[in-house]
């Protein structure tokens, strides 16, 4: 039968497993570090993985498809049961982590006796998380826009002096509010009289979901806008693209 049924687009892929642990029906499994649709009629098409995808790899088909079969689901979810009781610990399972969650330490370097130990804000309004800000907020008009991933501004020391003076600044984490950006970033860009954008982002996969909404909207909002985009490494410094 033809019928939705979601697709994966290997090449935009970045392995960060997001979807696969999205997928209530067992469909979305990691082959050799991509998503992978494992079984059609095991995937409802309802399409839960798509939102939690921060590449935009994961869209609707229609296509020929097995039909989805509940039966079948509720019974692959009773034999991993089964096999998984008994100690915790001993039980076989895949890891699938977001390199952006992994731990580890960092080790930055002392500052000098000449640094300064104070320096004023350059934040120049309030909210400034993205999904609190007016979409016609006056300090839109004319603004330079940033929009910066939340850790960017923890992990790069002079964020302040280099990012946000002289910007409207918009935070946020994809991975963390669970939201579609785009929309709201459409209908500022489309709103207001924006001079030019620059997004902020950290190099964890993850932190494409933010990239890839700033660039949907920018095409949304049927405006040309300069932009670019300037990526923050966990040890706070900027990477060349």
């Amino acid at each position: 039968m033809k019928r939705q049924i979601i697709h994966i687009d290997q090449e935009k892929c970045n392995g960060c497993g997001a979807c696969a642990a999205a997928c209530h029906e067992g469909a979305i499994a990691m082959i050799g570090g991509k998503a992978t649709l494992m079984r059609d009629d095991y995937c409802d098409g309802m399409g839960d993985c798509l939102p939690h995808c921060p590449t935009g790899a994961i869209t609707f088909e229609q296509r020929e498809a097995a039909p989805y079969n509940e039966a079948a689901v509720q019974a692959a979810r009773q034999h991993k049961t089964a096999h998984t009781s008994g100690c915790p610990g001993s039980a076989p399972k895949a890891m699938h982590v977001c390199p952006g969650s992994m731990a580890k330490a960092l080790h930055p370097a002392e500052a000098g006796e000449s640094a300064p130990t104070t320096a004023p804000s350059q934040l120049r309004q309030w909210p400034v998380q993205i999904k609190l800000v007016p979409v016609n907020a006056p300090y839109f008009d004319g603004a330079r826009l940033l929009i910066a991933a939340d850790c960017t501004a923890y992990a790069y020391a002079a964020f302040h002096e280099r990012f946000i003076r002289g910007h409207i600044t918009l935070v946020g984490c994809p991975k963390l509010d669970d939201v579609d950006y785009s929309e709201k970033l459409t209908a500022i860009i489309r709103s207001n009289d924006i001079q030019e954008v620059t997004v902020v982002r950290m190099e964890v996969p993850c932190c494409g979901g933010l990239e890839h909404a700033a660039v949907t909207a920018l095409k949304n909002s049927g405006k040309f806008v300069p932009w670019q985009v300037v990526t923050i490494s966990t040890d706070g410094r900027i990477l060349d693209r």
